[in-house]
């Protein structure tokens, strides 16, 4: 089964994000044409026995199942309540899936949090792409008025598996623009072997690098039309700005310098933690 054949997991724990994601990884699998299992972790509990807990799972997956009919008529999704930490069930079921869907933000934690800590840990090492949606858009602009899909690319392989899950997100959207975001540096071009103190010639560096990027997928993918984004500065500044306005942000996991907390680069950190649209952090 190929990953455009593996189904949709949506990670639901009874929140307000968890039902934001859960919405949108409905109508992400009813457009790509795939599969949605509706997930929700058991967890022992000192204040809660287990039967107690299987009956609140069973009355919250039957609610997101009739939540999804409503959202995405003849989708027919499937449901799981694996007995594990959420994060572990999620990445778990990640070997198997074409994407994993969950909230910003769970029910637990601080408030305060722009991120939770199982959105992170799942984001950090699962073996497929995650989206994490964060909440504030209407349902409205969610679903149709948000239509350009934002990737966030640097000058190696790790782009690879970035610009084949935007491009695929862009194909799924009927008239969606891709938009790829490349920022760059004096200081990164000369790591690079690029030109020294020479502005002119390290920005034609960067669009050179966008250009050879995107020469084979857009012959693949001809329907798309693409934006080039060379970005003399911080990307990550630019991909939170353009998160706001955007129906997915991709990222890849690691690039760009030394790891912060778990697995993720500090441009995946910094756009996963404040973005404010959903954002698919794509491991290498």
């Amino acid at each position: 089964m190929t990953s455009t054949e593996l189904p949709v997991i949506a990670g639901v724990d009874g929140s307000s994000p968890g039902r934001e994601a859960l919405d949108w990884a409905a109508r992400e699998a009813l457009g790509r044409g795939l599969a949605l299992v509706v997930v929700h972790a058991l967890q022992r509990t000192r204040r809660t026995g287990q039967e107690a807990q299987r009956r609140e799972a069973e009355e919250l997956l039957t609610e997101s199942v009739r939540r999804v009919n409503e959202i995405a008529p003849g989708l027919h999704p499937t449901t799981l309540a694996p007995l594990d930490f959420p994060a572990a069930a999620l990445t778990a079921l990640s070997r198997a899936a074409s994407m994993v869907v969950v909230g910003s933000r769970g029910l637990g934690g601080f408030r305060s949090l722009m991120l939770g800590s199982n959105s992170l840990a799942t984001a950090s090492m699962a073996r497929c792409p995650v989206v994490v949606v964060h909440g504030g858009q209407p349902a409205e602009e969610t679903a149709e008025g948000f239509q350009d899909v934002v990737a966030g690319v640097a000058a190696d392989e790790s782009s690879e598996s970035v610009l084949e899950f935007a491009f695929e997100a862009a194909a799924s959207r009927p008239g969606a623009r891709l938009r790829i975001v490349h920022g760059w540096t004096m200081f990164s071009s000369m790591l690079s072997g690029g030109p020294v103190f020479d502005r002119d010639a390290a920005a034609d560096s960067a669009e050179r690098t966008l250009a050879e990027l995107t020469a084979g997928r857009r012959e693949e993918y001809p329907a798309v039309e693409v934006v080039k984004e060379p970005v003399n500065g911080s990307a990550s500044h630019t991909l939170v700005a353009a998160s706001a306005t955007a129906a997915l942000t991709v990222i890849g996991r690691r690039r760009g310098g030394e790891s912060l907390g778990l697995g993720l680069s500090p441009v995946a950190q910094t756009t996963l933690t404040h973005a404010r649209g959903p954002v698919a952090v794509v491991p290498g």
